[in-house]
């Protein structure tokens, strides 16, 4: 009987809990229900969050503390304040401002000048209150179109960021690789500059006796070539006194000289004394001796010989056409023709078309024989250079000196692949030591822009842009390409400077400036250059789209809401 009694009690004592609960609910709901239909009274225009300092029944201090008025002279259509804080709802003061609840969508500050305008620029249609102009409140509609937008963009931004959370996966992999690559650059550079450097001192070592017996051949056809030319200096010695020398008595006197006009000085004629005891060095005769001393040096370059005569042909005079036919040969007979009269009338006509035939063949003949000559001319001064050539060429190296050579290049060979290979290593440490320190955006989040180029294609122009590279543009219908700068900076907002990128020092304008870029960087699903313009002379601003400039919004309470 107990147990049932206290059955009883427990199953009264959930059935009380129950109805608290569903009478807190009910009165919760009240509450909520009453508070949405108050309404917080305050002057036509005024924000809840100023609402405040607009008090019926008080009076009212300007914002700006220049007056202080009655509250029945709020939007009374007349500015007292010189803040136009006491008229929010009219348009009496220029520099008032109305504020739009626009519930279901975002409030609205705007100047209090638009307010019964004609021009519905709240959504919720509250400037319009005079009448004039029927609003319809659209903020409901624009709310939700706002929201559809915002959850849009904000599922494309999510995608955006998983696309740059790989993007920065990639460049922390990059980095990672590159600098195990230069620490494995750095052990290889010490061995390769090691084998360089031994490889130097084999070569230098190889040249010393390279070196050595080069310059002895080299010495020794100097002084070849100074024996040569003596000898054909004295020759020329003995041709030119031979030359003067004309009765070959083994004197040249001042008579000798007088017979060759290369030593009229004056051009009057007439070589005259007073020429030839200049050209003699004032001797009346010398011997060859004098004459090689004294004479010579003054006249070697004025002297003039005789040209050299030709060498006959081997072959001989040509042989008479008739000779070379085979013996007891005969011309075809040709058939004779009767002449006409026609043709005996101008007998005297052909006749003198003959002779000038025949003047023809001379003059061909002539000029035949000029062309030959000057052949046979060339030719003699060819082969006179080709022996001078060949007299100045210095001779071959002898076996043993040759062997210093071949032994010498083969340690400048391989200290020359010794040393391109160090280079190769230098170069390509000193590629990774500047991408490792090459700005590449938060967590290098832009690693994978770099080593792409992008293009744009106006009406006019092609324009292509190469992050942390260069900028550029060309005409659309062909042309060379110009530089609108090289990658220089991130210069965003102090906020986030990855928004922002500047190219410098481009291709100089006429009388004007370097031409430069800025790039603005937008959250996009893929990389894309969007659009180009040109806003001053000579600067560029590049719009580009790019997962590595999205990032994850911050948490915050949405703009949107109902005010009461």
């Amino acid at each position: 009987m107990a147990d049932k009694r206290g059955h009883v009690v427990s199953l009264r004592s959930r059935m009380l809990c129950s109805l608290c609960k569903t009478g807190q609910l009910i009165l919760i709901n009240i509450l909520l229900l009453s508070l949405s239909q108050a309404k917080v009274d305050r002057p036509r225009g005024v924000s809840i969050s100023k609402s405040s300092l607009y008090k019926p029944g008080d009076s009212f201090t300007c914002f700006d503390n220049s007056d202080t008025i009655p509250y029945s002279q709020i939007n009374d259509d007349y500015c007292d304040c010189k803040d136009g804080s006491d008229e929010p709802g009219t348009s009496a003061c220029p520099n008032g401002s109305f504020h739009c609840t626009n519930a279901g969508y975002r409030p609205l500050t705007m100047p209090s000048s638009r307010v019964n305008d004609g021009i519905c620029d709240c959504c919720d249609g509250t400037d319009e209150y005079s009448g004039e102009t029927t609003c319809v409140n659209t903020c409901r509609e624009m709310g939700r179109a706002m929201r559809e937008e915002q959850e849009r963009m904000k599922q494309l931004l999510q995608e955006g960021v998983k696309i740059r959370d790989d993007y920065i996966k990639q460049g922390k992999d990059a980095k990672t690789e590159k600098r195990a690559r230069l620490e494995a650059l750095e052990k290889e550079k010490d061995e390769a500059e090691a084998k360089k450097n031994e490889l130097e001192n084999i070569k230098n070592e190889a040249e010393k006796p390279e070196k050595e017996a080069k310059d002895a051949h080299q010495k020794a056809w100097e002084e070849e070539k100074s024996l040569r030319e003596a000898e054909k200096e004295a020759k020329k010695v003995e041709e030119a006194f031979a030359e003067l020398d004309s009765n070959a008595d083994g004197i040249i006197t001042t008579s000798e000289l007088a017979t060759h006009p290369e030593f009229d000085k004056n051009s009057d004629g007439q070589v005259s004394e007073q020429e030839q005891q200049e050209y003699l060095e004032d001797h009346n005769s010398v011997d060859i001796k004098t004459f090689q001393e004294k004479v010579w040096p003054n006249i070697k370059d004025i002297i003039k010989f005789p040209e050299p005569e030709k060498e006959e042909s081997a072959k001989g005079e040509a042989t008479p056409p008739g000779e070379e036919m085979e013996e007891g040969a005969e011309f075809p007979e040709e058939a004779e023709v009767a002449p006409s009269p026609e043709t005996k009338s101008q007998g005297g006509e052909d006749e003198d078309l003959g002779d000038d035939d025949d003047e023809e063949e001379e003059d061909y003949d002539k000029d035949d024989e000029d062309y030959e000559k000057d052949d046979e001319d060339h030719e003699y001064g060819t082969d006179e250079k080709k022996e001078e050539e060949e007299e100045e060429k210095m001779p071959d190296y002898d076996e043993e000196t040759k062997v210093l050579i071949q032994a010498a290049d083969n340690a400048r060979h391989e200290f020359t692949v010794a040393e391109q290979k160090f280079k190769d290593l230098e170069n390509e440490m000193n590629d990774l030591n500047h991408f490792l320190t090459l700005d590449l955006g938060p967590d290098d989040a832009f690693y994978p822009l770099k080593g792409q180029c992008f293009e744009y294609t106006d009406r006019e122009y092609v324009y292509k842009l190469c992050p942390f590279d260069k900028a550029s543009q060309r005409p659309k219908n062909g042309g060379s390409e110009t530089s609108l700068g090289t990658w220089g900076k991130w210069t965003g907002p102090e906020e986030n400077i990855y928004l922002k990128m500047k190219y410098e020092r481009g291709q100089g304008c006429w009388n004007g400036p370097d031409r430069s870029a800025t790039i603005t960087l937008h959250c996009g699903m893929k990389n894309e250059l969007r659009n180009v313009a040109e806003p001053n002379r000579c600067e560029y601003t590049f719009d580009f789209e790019t997962p590595a400039a999205c990032t994850a919004p911050a948490k915050q309470s949405e703009d949107i809401h109902d005010e009461l």
